[in-house]
């Protein structure tokens, strides 16, 4: 197929943003579900569109799709097309508005993240945000995402990265469990006789399993415990834990609240017997590093994690 003359050519504006989608997710129907179309209504608009230009922009493989080589050339430019239209939009609308969307791991946004959200509505009013909790590493331009906060086990930092804060581990439980007589927990070795409530997510880095690590930290053997109870979501980890069904490894940037309120104890104490469980990290977007509001985002996310 040629190329024709696609400079003598005008396309509207939603024809456009439809093979963007489709480009950007590999997908007719998540493109139509992220514009409120059919399906069939984005598969007649990129038909409509590589009739015009004579030329294919997209194999059909298997049950997907896959870029020719012209239709990356045509993404590459639609989509910075799109981003130079919407900072101009930005650039009118105000400097600091709009919409910030921001990926990380499910037990960090909900124990973290959201909780903090309202400070932030209350200081920025006119920002809005929405958080895409998922427990896979995304590629952020792919998938439109301003910013994401990563963790990561050890090594350096990734390019561009910014550290957020490091995660520390100590053991955490209700309190009436301290209470106990038959079953003192005065120090490590006294989990031998108390149940550990394992978090165990199958969606999830290798590296986020809690007790084999707080252990190998503490040079213990693991110790033989009265019973063990596994979760694949953390927030069911600390519920148990709330319960008083045992003893959880405690992520400090995770439990701080209940550890505030009362309702969570630290009983070895969280200055001793503490592992170092990783770092967060903030990476940003190229496409979205100089729009106003997510410098404003992230500056924010900074002063947040200096404060605790």
């Amino acid at each position: 197929l040629g190329m024709g003359n696609p400079s003598r050519l005008h396309f509207s504006l939603d024809l456009l943003k439809g093979f963007e989608a489709a480009a950007r997710h590999l997908s007719f129907t998540r493109a139509a579900n992220e514009l409120s179309l059919t399906q069939s209504a984005i598969s007649r608009e990129i038909k409509l569109l590589e009739s015009r230009l004579e030329v294919r922009l997209f194999n059909r493989i298997h049950r997907g799709l896959e870029l020719t080589d012209a239709g990356l050339a045509l993404y590459r430019s639609v989509s910075e097309a799109l981003r130079l239209i919407d900072r101009g939009i930005e650039a009118v609308t105000g400097p600091a508005g709009g919409v910030v969307t921001i990926t990380t791991n499910v037990p960090f946004a909900s124990f973290w993240v959201v909780p903090r959200l309202p400070r932030f509505a209350a200081l920025h009013p006119d920002i809005s945000v929405r958080v895409a909790a998922t427990n896979r590493v995304v590629n952020l331009e792919r998938e439109q995402i301003d910013v994401g906060v990563r963790h990561i086990s050890g090594g350096t930092l990734p390019p561009g990265a910014i550290e957020l804060m490091t995660e520390r581990l100590f053991p955490v439980c209700a309190p009436q469990l301290l209470r106990r007589r038959d079953r003192p927990l005065k120090k490590p070795e006294d989990l031998a006789g108390h149940t550990l409530l394992l978090f165990a997510p199958d969606d999830m880095p290798q590296h986020w399993s809690d007790w084999p690590r707080w252990l190998e930290a503490m040079k213990l053997a693991g110790p033989a415990p009265a019973a063990t109870l596994s979760f694949g979501h953390y927030d069911q980890v600390i519920q148990a834990a709330l319960d008083g069904a045992g003893v959880a490894l405690g992520r400090n940037l995770l439990v701080q609240r209940h550890l505030d309120g009362g309702t969570l104890v630290a009983p070895f104490g969280q200055d001793r017997s503490v592992a170092i469980g990783g770092r967060y990290v903030v990476t940003t977007a190229a496409y979205a590093a100089e729009r106003p509001s997510v410098r404003v985002f992230v500056d924010w996310l900074l002063g947040e994690a200096a404060t605790g």
